[in-house]
């Protein structure tokens, strides 16, 4: 099964640099950013053993962070080919990352996608939604896994900060954690 990040951020979208604690893998190794290879459509982030690919406009910032800059015309739910994908199978997992988003940001994660041709149909989402000071929250709220539960407390930070977000995986339950309290 995939996991992936689709990303349809208004305006921008970042991935903070997390460094590896023992017995986890990170794309950066701290000092630099990872290695970039395009192959036709495909742009391939190396480092530390660990890749991702994308056919979205991801640029590698100074301080290692991952950069979404829409291309014209690229509006909504026309940004598929934003996703980033990790070129490697997961069962049971941790994925922590940090990310910042422009006000209305709009973006999630997907995982356990079954048929690659379609991920929104084919798997898990966890919402990554501006969804800051709102007090009733539902599936499509930040945090929230789509279709099946909404975030149980609205944990996020304000458009512009950085949001931390750790999805585990164990044994076919899932659980996320945002910026330190459990979602």
């Amino acid at each position: 099964m995939k996991l992936f990040i689709f990303s349809s951020i208004t305006l921008f979208s970042f991935v903070l640099p997390s460094f590896a604690e023992d017995g986890f893998a990170s794309i950066f190794n701290g000092k630099e950013g990872p290695k970039v290879k395009k192959e036709g459509t495909w742009t391939t982030f190396t480092g530390n053993g660990m890749s991702v690919k994308t056919e979205g406009n991801w640029q590698v910032q100074k301080d290692g962070s991952l950069f979404l800059d829409p291309r014209p015309g690229e509006k909504g739910w026309t940004r598929y080919g934003s996703y980033l994908w990790l070129t490697e199978n997961y069962e049971d997992f941790v994925f922590e990352f940090e990310y910042q988003h422009g006000k209305g940001g709009n973006s999630g994660l997907y995982f356990r996608i079954y048929d690659e041709s379609d991920a929104t149909k084919h798997g898990f989402e966890v919402q990554i939604l501006d969804c800051y000071g709102k007090k009733k929250l539902g599936q499509h709220d930040l945090g929230g896994v789509i279709q099946t539960a909404g975030p149980l407390t609205n944990a996020s930070k304000p458009a512009g900060e950085w949001n931390r977000i750790q999805l585990t995986m164990k044994e076919g339950k899932v659980s996320v954690v945002l910026n330190g309290k459990k979602v």
